[in-house]
C-alpha cells in the first residue's frame, strides 16, 4: 500500500533526494572545506606579507610550512615608514565614512518618505529613483567631471564623497523604502494618536525597527566606497587617493616593492571583512527580512 510519504518522495528531484540523505555531518563537512578552499587566497595573501622579497620571488607562500623562519614582520614596519601607503589609508577613511554616513542617513528619510509621506507626485518621483538604478557609473563621469570642473571640486576629496553619494542613493532609497513600508500601519497610527509628529515618528519608531536594513545598507554602501578605484582614479588628486589607488601605483614596480604591495593589500581587506564580520549579524536579518513577511 502507498503512502503518502512514498508520494512525496516520489515527487522529490534528485538533488532534492541527494540533500535529504547527505543533510548531516557530511554536509557540514563539505560546507566546511569550502569555506577554507574560499578562504586559502586571503591566507595566502596574509603569509605572504610577512615574508621578505626576496622569499616571495623564490617560492610561493605554502614554502613557510617547511621554513617557518621566514615569517616576519619588516614588511609592515616599512609600509608604516611608507607615506604613500599610510596616507592613502587615512584617505580611505575620511572617503569613506562620511560616503556610507550621508547615504544611510538621506537614504532612510527618503525611504520613509516615499514609504509613509503622501505628497504630489510620489509614486512618479519613486519611479525615477528607480530607474537611476539602471544608470552605469561610466555613463555619469565625463559630465560630472565637467561639473565638478565649474565649481572647483575635481580631483578633491569632497568630489568623490559627491559622486560616491550620489550613486548611493538609489539603491538605498530603493532599499529602506521597501523595508519601512512593511511596518505595520497600526503602529505608526498608534505612535500619531500619542501625539508623535513625523521626526518623533522616524527616529523613535521606523528607525529602530529598521536597524537591520539600516546595516545592510551601510555594509554595502562601505565595501562599494572601499573597494572602488575608477571614481578615486578620475575625481581623486594625489594627495587625497584612496588605498586601490596607492596600491595601483605600487603595483607598476612590482619587483622592486613586492614587500610593501603584500602588506598593504592585506590591510585593504582586512579592514571591510572586519566591518562585515562586525555587523554579520544584523546583515543576514537585513537580507533575510525582505524573504520572510
Amino acid at each position: 500500500m502507498t503512502t503518502t510519504d512514498d508520494v512525496v518522495k516520489a515527487k522529490r528531484s534528485l538533488p532534492a533526494r541527494i540533500a535529504a540523505r547527505t543533510g548531516g555531518g557530511a554536509l557540514r563537512v563539505f560546507l566546511v572545506l569550502m569555506g577554507l578552499f574560499w578562504l586559502m587566497p586571503t591566507f595566502g595573501l596574509l603569509i605572504s606579507s610577512l615574508r621578505g622579497a626576496s622569499d616571495i620571488a623564490a617560492s610561493g607562500w605554502w614554502k613557510v610550512f617547511t621554513t617557518p623562519a621566514q615569517i616576519t614582520t619588516d614588511n609592515y614596519e616599512r609600509l608604516l615608514e611608507n607615506e604613500a601607503i599610510t596616507d592613502s589609508l587615512v584617505s580611505s577613511v575620511v572617503i569613506t565614512v562620511p560616503a556610507t554616513l550621508l547615504v544611510v542617513i538621506i537614504g532612510a528619510l527618503a525611504g520613509y518618505a516615499f514609504a509613509w509621506m503622501d505628497f504630489p507626485g510620489r509614486d512618479w518621483w519613486f519611479m525615477l529613483v528607480v530607474g537611476l538604478l539602471v544608470v552605469p557609473v561610466q555613463v555619469a563621469l565625463v559630465p560630472v567631471s565637467k561639473l565638478f570642473g565649474q565649481i572647483g571640486i575635481f580631483e578633491t576629496t569632497i568630489g568623490v564623497i559627491l559622486f560616491h553619494v550620489a550613486f548611493g542613493l538609489p539603491f538605498a532609497i530603493f532599499l529602506l523604502r521597501n523595508f519601512f513600508a512593511e511596518i505595520p500601519r497600526e503602529l505608526l497610527e498608534a505612535a500619531r494618536l500619542d501625539g508623535a509628529g513625523e521626526l518623533r515618528l522616524f527616529t523613535r519608531v521606523v528607525m529602530p525597527l529598521g536597524g537591520p536594513a539600516i546595516a545592510s545598507l551601510g555594509i554595502f554602501q562601505f565595501l562599494w566606497v572601499w573597494n572602488d578605484m575608477l571614481v578615486a582614479l578620475i575625481f581623486a588628486d594625489s594627495e587625497s587617493a584612496p588605498i586601490t589607488v596607492a596600491l595601483q601605483r605600487q603595483v607598476r614596480q612590482f619587483g622592486n616593492n613586492i614587500d610593501v604591495l603584500a602588506p598593504g593589500a592585506f590591510l585593504s581587506m582586512i579592514i571591510p571583512l572586519a566591518v562585515f564580520f562586525a555587523f554579520q549579524k544584523q546583515f543576514v536579518s537585513g537580507v533575510m527580512a525582505g524573504a520572510v513577511k
